[in-house]
């Protein structure tokens, strides 16, 4: 699947930088929309899983590195609006915590969440690639 060029800002959910640094079979899709010109935010919430899953499979150092670079993009903290709408749009689409306020900060920011989380599928302004296999 080639990725639509997004008109506004994006946002990768945790999944789509996970499959862009750990080389996942998606990784070239979404890394493409890194490139194609639009601001990239970063959701608080996104470093947090990012570095976390890193940690574990790579270790510290490769998790700080990672965290390096997302810092070069717009990173969004959790405000009290965005906690706000992440609980409507939580619980409007059955969405978990992390997936909530990641969502909401898509939302706030007026982005194109980029994702391959199963979660997010259907939702607007969200473009969802399934998972492929390896």
């Amino acid at each position: 699947m080639s990725p639509i060029p997004p008109t506004g800002a994006i946002c990768l959910d945790s999944s789509a930088w996970i499959e862009i640094t750990h080389a996942g079979p998606n990784a070239q899709t979404f890394a493409a929309v890194l490139t194609t010109g639009p601001p990239v935010i970063v959701s608080t919430i996104s470093l947090y899983e990012i570095a976390r899953y890193t940690t574990r499979v790579a270790g510290e150092a490769a998790a700080e590195e990672l965290l390096t670079f997302l810092r070069q993009h717009t990173i969004i903290p959790v405000t009290d609006t965005i906690a706000a709408l992440a609980a409507t749009l939580g619980a409007r689409h059955q969405l978990a915590m992390a997936d909530a306020i990641i969502y909401a900060t898509s939302q706030n920011q007026n982005a194109t969440l980029w994702t391959q989380d199963a979660d997010f599928k259907n939702l607007p302004q969200v473009q969802y690639l399934p998972k492929s296999q390896p």
